[in-house]
């Protein structure tokens, strides 16, 4: 079972209690992009094995938007951050670098 806590009210929440929102940190193209930028932000995704960073919903909680850094195939879970931030915090990162020695973000 996946659990993770929300950044803003504390609370662990089990995979019932959250909605996904796919993945975190796409790069959004304004007014003016080509149609190529538009296409890859709507349905290009990394999707791969691994450590990924995706964006939850406490839906049945503070009903705020998050980001989790976990690993898909294992369901470990390396942290939760405010959906405001536009990039993974470094605390997090360190801790999936001191797991994964040959991961990088990239």
């Amino acid at each position: 079972m996946l659990l993770l806590t929300c950044p803003y009210c504390g609370v662990s929440a089990d995979e019932t209690e959250l909605s996904p929102g796919g993945e975190a940190h796409l790069k959004r193209f304004g007014p003016g992009s080509s149609d190529e930028d538009f296409e890859g932000y709507l349905f290009m995704r990394h999707n791969q094995k691994g450590v990924h960073f995706e964006r939850w919903r406490h839906t049945y909680g503070c009903g705020k938007w998050f980001l989790a850094a976990r690993c898909t195939a294992t369901l470990e879970v390396f942290g939760t951050y405010s959906a405001q931030t536009p990039e993974p915090p470094k605390e997090i990162i360190a801790k999936i670098q001191a797991k994964r020695l040959d991961w990088s973000l990239t």
